[in-house]
């Protein structure tokens, strides 16, 4: 996977700051975009966290995270964190080392005191000696909370600041977007208290040098969540259940646990999200459907990319957004005059540049803004360049319900079946038989059939 260098350069290392009036938690910021456009170290937010212990607690799992990679664990660097001010919340979001798991701290306004909440989007500096020192907080004293330089610091670069050069893989982009498209999928289905969880997760195997590779299922039962060893009717998956570890030191300050999942075949693996919630906080963690599979390949986002005016109506709901902490579809579908499914398929083409998140509590899409561009899906996504070459070459022959993909022995037959769904008999469909988005040849199938469709309505 290709990577490219990034640096991070803060004024200085995030830091707890202790002195007689009290601590102060310093998240340092990186270059950001806010409403103004970008800028170099943006300063969000500057106040008191009501929950200081609970803050702590979970804002050092999303770094744990960061800092780990559950499958094939090995010492690597990791990125700091993205975290995105909404107005009225901020957010704090990391993948894991293996791109597996995806975490978010939302962090609301019951949580904040202070000064208005910004808008805007950048990294911030969570470093070893931050995430000791947040270990070590505790008590009810108040914790102080500046998420940015102050003011005259920005202003007198004394030359003592930080920089880390680490790998930016294409992976944390292209999981956000499979992350987000995931997430709609999802539906609430268990809901327990914090107490139970802990008792749960208590029973799990803990992360051996092999890596995260135990799936087990859950069964909701009233107010529990009953383990079982293998599939039963209701059961939520838990593949590679290691990886919920980091959750066990924040529920002591939680009051329940939500568990989120799709619906799917009975005894099949997926993907699952837990939400704890926090005074004035969710921390959610969303594990990929095996602990081996990275949420950068699970291909969700081909379908809409595929969309003729997808990339169009991107351009336009772009101009529309500014940090909204929950998108009202169809209100944007108003502004925009465009149907709702074509706003959602949009919203897709947006996530692939990181411009776009999911919120499994409010059902809700959010707003944030990533350098990146979303013009460029299709180079991070190596089926969709086959599926236009194809199609560019001429290799797909509809015949009815058939298509046949490619030429001589690399010819391939798409099917379309009663509903309408294609499949494939390439060994990338046989192998993971949709269940990582479609192959190439589907995809390149869909282009002509809508284009063939179109030409037709003329």
């Amino acid at each position: 996977m290709t990577s490219l260098m990034r640096s991070y350069t803060y004024l200085h290392p995030s830091a707890v700051h202790e002195s007689a009036a009290g601590r102060t938690l310093a998240l340092e910021t990186s270059g950001g975009a806010t409403p103004e456009g970008e800028a170099a170290n943006p300063r969000f937010f500057t106040g008191f966290l009501t929950a200081p212990t609970a803050s702590a607690a979970a804002l050092m799992a999303v770094g744990d995270v960061a800092a780990t990679r559950y499958y094939r664990p090995r010492p690597s660097s990791f990125l700091d964190p993205v975290v995105t001010a909404n107005g009225d919340r901020l957010r704090m979001e990391s993948f894991s080392g293996c791109c597996g798991v995806y975490a978010r701290l939302d962090v609301l306004a019951p949580g904040l005191d202070g000064d208005d909440i910004g808008h805007g989007t950048t990294n911030v500096d969570v470093n070893a000696p931050l995430r000791r020192a947040l270990a070590r907080i505790g008590g009810l004293d108040p914790l102080h909370l500046a998420v940015g330089p102050e003011g005259i610091e920005a202003t007198t670069f004394d030359g003592q600041y930080v920089e880390k050069k680490v790998p930016l893989p294409q992976r944390w982009l292209r999981g956000f977007a499979e992350a987000q498209v995931l997430g709609v999928d999802f539906a609430l289905r268990a809901e327990v208290p914090a107490t139970r969880t802990a008792a749960l997760l208590r029973s799990l195997p803990r992360l051996t040098q092999s890596g995260a590779r135990t799936t087990r299922w859950v069964v909701p039962a009233g107010a529990t969540l009953r383990p079982v060893s293998r599939p039963a009717p209701g059961a939520v998956c838990l593949p590679g259940a290691e990886r919920l570890l980091p959750l066990q030191p924040v529920l002591r300050h939680a009051t329940v646990v939500r568990v989120y999942a799709p619906a799917v075949e009975h005894g099949a693996t997926a993907p699952v999200a837990w939400e704890v919630a926090l005074p004035g906080m969710r921390l959610t963690l969303m594990l990929s459907p095996d602990a081996a599979r990275g949420f950068s390949g699970e291909g969700g986002v081909l379908h809409d990319l595929t969309a003729g005016p997808a990339a169009a109506d991107a351009e336009q709901i772009a101009e529309l957004l500014s940090w909204e902490p929950k998108i009202d579809t169809t209100e944007l579908a108003n502004e925009a005059d465009l149907p709702t499914e074509r706003v959602r398929a949009a919203l897709t083409v947006l996530g692939t540049s990181g411009q776009i998140g999911y919120d499994l509590a409010e059902e809700a899409y959010f707003h944030r803004h990533l350098p990146h561009s979303a013009g460029a899906a299709e180079k991070r996504n190596p089926r969709l360049r086959g599926a236009r070459a194809l199609v560019a070459a001429g290799a797909v022959h509809l015949d009815g319900t058939l298509a046949r993909v490619g030429g001589g022995e690399h010819a391939h037959l798409v099917r379309a079946d009663d509903t309408g769904k294609l499949s494939c008999t390439c060994p990338w469909w046989a192998e993971y038989k949709g269940g990582r988005g479609p192959c190439k040849h589907v995809l390149a199938t869909r282009m002509v059939r809508e284009t063939t469709q179109e030409e037709e309505a003329r």
